[in-house]
C-alpha cells in the first residue's frame, strides 16, 4: 500500500469491564492505523481513557465496506475522520 491510498478501517472485537470483576460488555473498536500493533495500542489507550478497567481483545481485521446500521455506521464514519470509535453492547448470557 502506498502513502496515497486510504487505509482501511480496522475493527477490533472483544470484551471490556468497567470495573475489575464486574459484568463484561462486548466491544467493537473502529479506527484507522498504520498497522495492527498501532491499532491495538491506540484501542487499549482509548478504552482506558473512557474508564474501562480491563479489556480482552479477541480479533482484529479490516472492514470490507461501510456498515449498514447504527451505531456501527457512525463509529465507522468517526474512524474515517481519525477518531477511535468504541461501540459497547451487552454480552449474551
Amino acid at each position: 500500500m502506498n502513502d496515497n491510498e486510504e487505509r482501511p478501517v480496522t475493527i477490533i472485537t472483544g470484551r471490556v469491564w468497567r470495573k475489575k470483576g464486574g459484568k463484561p460488555e462486548g466491544v467493537h473498536v473502529m479506527l484507522v492505523a498504520p498497522d495492527d500493533d498501532s491499532a491495538v495500542r491506540r484501542a487499549l489507550e482509548s478504552l482506558a481513557a473512557e474508564g474501562f478497567a480491563e479489556a480482552e481483545l479477541d480479533q482484529i481485521g479490516d472492514m470490507e465496506g461501510e456498515p449498514d446500521e447504527e451505531p456501527h455506521l457512525s463509529a465507522y464514519q468517526g474512524a474515517l475522520e481519525g477518531e477511535v470509535s468504541i461501540v459497547t453492547f451487552d454480552e449474551p448470557s
